[in-house]
């Protein structure tokens, strides 16, 4: 086992590097791990164990570009992380996407004229807008996490998650635009057989889904980010006196 003090350098070393307070809560835990490891079968003291531990770990901490979602540098061990974690996350806001765009194909189908297709289009993405300024609404004691500005001690992300929560409220405003439009052309070609907008046809097909997928990844995200503030709340509340 090791002291509160030697922890509590771990700790430092680790927000030294920037990285995500979730994510350093969980680097953390193999560090110490590995620190203990090899102290017990090197029969080295803390400093010395955790100064190896440091070298072997030196090329996770170089910096490196993530320009997609991060403005600034981050270390490599973080833009690994963030990675497979987006890529999952992007994956299941594709699917629940692509069932929301059967769901339309479904209702070009049953509208029994262009006017209920309208009126079932606006309802379809108006539930996108309705359940995520509900989100919003009912979690407003999150907001000061989710402000893209606001960090642990003044350095850290308080998740890794925090940098995308602010993709709710571009993705809602271009979600009510949709809202907005009539989106009859794909009505008009499917059961129609008007053939002469096909661009348009296009567009009201793949804008709303790129957008629904939007507001589901950014949905997730949020969701994510709460799970992980309410794991950290004991964390949060010590550090906050």
């Amino acid at each position: 086992m090791i002291s509160k003090e030697q922890e509590q350098q771990v700790t430092d070393y680790l927000i030294l590097h920037r990285l995500p307070l979730d994510i350093l809560l969980e680097v953390k835990d193999h560090m110490i791990s590995q620190v203990l490891y090899i102290q017990i079968n090197e029969n080295l003291s803390f400093d010395e164990a955790f100064h190896k531990t440091q070298k072997l770990w030196e090329s996770e901490f170089k910096m490196t570009k993530y320009s997609t979602f991060f403005n600034e540098k981050i270390p490599v061990i973080v833009k690994k992380i963030v990675k497979a974690k987006y890529n999952s996350i992007l994956k299941k806001s594709l699917l629940l996407g692509l069932i929301s765009f059967a769901v339309t194909i479904l209702f070009i189908f049953l509208a029994d004229n262009q006017h209920v297709y309208t009126t079932l289009f606006r309802i379809q993405n108006g539930l996108f807008v309705l359940f995520t300024f509900g989100v919003w609404a009912f979690n407003y004691k999150m907001w000061k996490y989710v402000k893209q500005d606001f960090k642990y001690r003044g350095r850290l992300f308080y998740s890794m998650y925090q940098q995308n929560t602010g993709l709710l409220v571009i993705s809602m405003s271009l979600m009510a635009q949709v809202v907005s439009k009539e989106g009859v052309y794909p009505y008009l070609f499917f059961r129609t057989y008007d053939y002469s907008e096909i661009a348009y046809v296009l567009v009201t097909l793949i804008l709303p889904y790129c957008i629904q997928v939007m507001v589901i990844f950014g949905l997730i995200n949020f969701f994510e980010h709460k799970k992980i503030l309410t794991r950290m709340q004991d964390f949060l509340s010590i550090s906050a006196e």
